[in-house]
């Protein structure tokens, strides 16, 4: 109570203080979405559960990794903590590949247990979206939980006014683990063309500790990342992007990355590599309302090497994957103002695994293809009105390198209806009815050989995985409602309230769920039934001189059986304040307050519940010659509260001063 208390009193100073405060140069500008429609909407219409963070709330993170840059967003939660190599989203209760991941537009399907799927500095990050819910109108196979799309900086996002080129530097230190972190991006934009180049390092010395001091073993780790852009505009209504990514990181840490050390889950040398490239052409003519056109074609290579430590073993973990996107925006007249959105959407995924150069059955060779063709369109049945209706049609075909497994071809339909009624222009209502489907993943399907070894004395024996090529796709079966409010000057010339709350319930067939048999020695995916269910809420009034928010998540899980789902996350508040006694100036807190989470499957360990405060400040003048620098300092867990994100199996890093600075040129 005394915590909660304190993080009470932290609000007040902070709402109080800005009743004093001067009169502030402030614009709150409207807030758009891309990806809940794949068009760029206000979110007030926008029909479906979707989150934004960019520009100051972003930076004002000081974030080492996605957990800390995402982690508190309403229906989201990052597993495999602390290890920034495990991390893996978790929307909903749907976890992993059940949610896709989308960086600059292109999909990045790699899952492989225990190893994590972001593989970038966020330093590069200047905006990301969370839809929340079934969304495979759109998006296709993994779509159950949602999508999380990551947009990087461009020049246009870094250059001054009037300027055609620059250059930032940035620097910063976390004392938990003691983590010096550099970046360096020099950019310009010459009229037709403009370019990027973007290069970041983060070297975390040592262990983190967790609150109270513990020592979170195999925690550090290093990373470089580099990426260049270069955009062409031929006309006023094309533009031509290309990208290029290299990350790499290096480690010393465990198998199981997310797992204590055990006899079980030996340490390795581990390093991974991933490079992608994004080929984009965005066509939009002036005056012509049938075309609106995008292109995108985009790959990337992961390849994870790890030596284990205690006995010679080398092995090597390779997922490639190509893709292309065609989609297009079109306004029309039938009858009622339509909006169309249609395209297609191709991927190859491959994947092979070998330990001492021959092939390693648990990451066995096999290949994907898949194919998709959608259409979603928007009928304006009156200015208050909206109807929405979108079918998706995919093929997916699954190769193993095996030749005494089966081959894999399915096919999936994913329709959408849904309604957005705006009563008066600040208010909207929504609600939708879904379905959405996951793909089982070649490792799911085809993983096979030792998991892990046993007692050497005969019990536990040693678990083998078990191949299970018949693994049908998850089908769930989702109904949304929610409704949203936003209206500037409510009270005051410059302030500005907005707040979402949704309620959702997933139906889902032949949920995959992996079995672990210790007496039979085997670990296998089969198929179950489940539900999960749930209320999310957010809320914001910002003013010139203060602002103060937070959200609200609240998600229940289980199986055909009544046993409690493992994924299901806890119970969280978060409230957030802030003030601004001048125009360069912040000063903020932040709490998070998750619950007990004693739902869970027979015999699963509880989680415990926690609070924890955060506090920091930002100095982000604009006099001349020091426009778009800043300087930031925070202590994220202010109280060293030693706490654990269910159902991580780690703990949490305890207090840490951040510091940062930028400086532009």
């Amino acid at each position: 109570m005394r915590q909660i208390s304190l993080y009470s009193t932290t609000a007040f100073i902070a709402l109080t203080g800005a009743a004093t405060a001067q009169e502030l140069a402030f614009t709150l500008d409207p807030i758009y979405v891309n990806s809940a429609a794949r068009s760029e909407r206000l979110v007030l219409d926008t029909p479906v559960a979707v989150s934004t963070l960019s520009g100051e709330a972003l930076a004002n993170r000081q974030a080492g990794d996605f957990q800390e840059l995402i982690g508190d967003m309403p229906g989201v939660t990052i597993g495999g903590g602390p290890r920034a190599i495990a991390l893996e989203p978790n929307i909903r209760g749907f976890t992993d590949d059940q949610i896709v991941l989308r960086f600059d537009g292109g999909r990045f399907n790699f899952n492989q247990g225990h190893r994590g799927r972001f593989f970038l500095d966020p330093a590069l990050v200047k905006r990301v979206e969370v839809v929340r819910g079934g969304g495979s109108t759109l998006y296709g196979s993994g779509a159950l939980g949602g999508v999380i799309s990551v947009e990087t900086v461009d020049a246009d996002d870094l250059l001054e006014e009037g300027r055609t080129m620059g250059a930032r530097v940035g620097m910063g230190y976390s004392t938990n683990g003691g983590q010096w972190r550099a970046n360096t991006a020099v950019y310009a934009d010459w009229g037709a063309w403009d370019a990027l180049l973007f290069l970041g390092t983060r070297d975390t010395s040592g262990n983190y500790a967790a609150g109270g001091g513990e020592e979170i073993p195999f925690s550090a780790l290093d990373q470089q990342n580099g990426m260049i852009k270069l955009g062409f505009e031929p006309s006023a209504d094309s533009r031509i992007e290309f990208s290029f990514s290299d990350y790499h990181d290096s480690a010393l840490t465990l198998a199981s990355a997310n797992g204590a050390p055990s006899g079980s889950n030996p340490e390795v040398d581990r390093d991974a590599s991933e490079q992608s490239f994004r080929l984009s052409w965005e066509f939009d003519p002036e005056g012509n309302d049938a075309v609106d056109l995008s292109v995108l074609f985009y790959g990337d290579r992961l390849k994870i090497t790890e030596d284990r430590v205690s006995a010679p073993r080398h092995d090597e973990t390779t997922y490639d994957s190509l893709g292309l996107e065609v989609t297009n925006r079109a306004r029309l007249t039938l009858g009622v103002p339509v909006e169309i959105v249609y395209g297609l959407e191709l991927f190859r995924e491959s994947q092979e695994g070998t330990r001492d150069g021959a092939a390693r059955s648990t990451f066995p060779p096999a290949s994907a293809m898949t194919t998709g063709v959608f259409a979603e369109a928007t009928f304006e049945l009156s200015p208050q009105f909206d109807v929405i209706a979108g079918l998706r049609y995919d093929v997916y075909e699954r190769e193993p390198g095996d030749a005494t497994l089966e081959d894999v071809r399915e096919e999936f339909f994913s329709p959408r209806i849904g309604v957005s009624y705006r009563p008066t222009e600040n208010w909207q209502v929504f609600a939708n009815l879904s379905r959405a489907y996951r793909a089982p993943s070649l490792s799911e399907l085809y993983n096979d050989g030792l998991h892990f070894p046993g007692n050497p004395f005969g019990f536990p024996p040693d678990n083998f995985f078990v191949p299970n090529p018949d693994l049908k796709p998850e089908e769930s079966t989702q109904f949304e409602i929610g409704t949203r409010f936003e209206q500037g000057g409510l009270r005051r010339a410059d302030d500005k309230l907005s707040f979402s709350v949704s309620l959702y319930n997933a139906e889902v067939k032949n949920y995959i769920e992996q079995t672990v048999d210790i007496f039979a020695g085997t670990t296998t995916s089969s198929n179950v039934d489940g539900r999960l269910w749930g209320l999310e809420a957010e809320a914001r009034y910002d003013t010139a001189a203060w602002f103060v928010g937070g959200g609200l998540s609240i998600a229940r899980g289980e199986g055909a059986d009544g046993d409690p789902l493992a994924s299901i996350p806890q119970d969280r508040v978060t409230l957030e304040a802030g003030y601004r006694p001048a125009d360069d100036w912040l000063f903020g807190a932040k709490a998070t307050l998750a619950a007990e989470q004693n739902r869970v499957p027979a015999g699963g360990a509880v989680g415990e519940s926690w609070e924890t405060l955060d506090i920091y400040a930002a100095w982000t003048p604009d006099s001349a010659g020091m426009a778009g620098s800043s300087l930031r300092i925070g202590i994220d867990n202010l109280f060293d509260r030693h706490y654990t994100i269910y159902p991580n199996e780690l703990p949490q890093a305890g207090r840490s001063l951040e510091v940062s600075a930028t400086f532009t040129f």
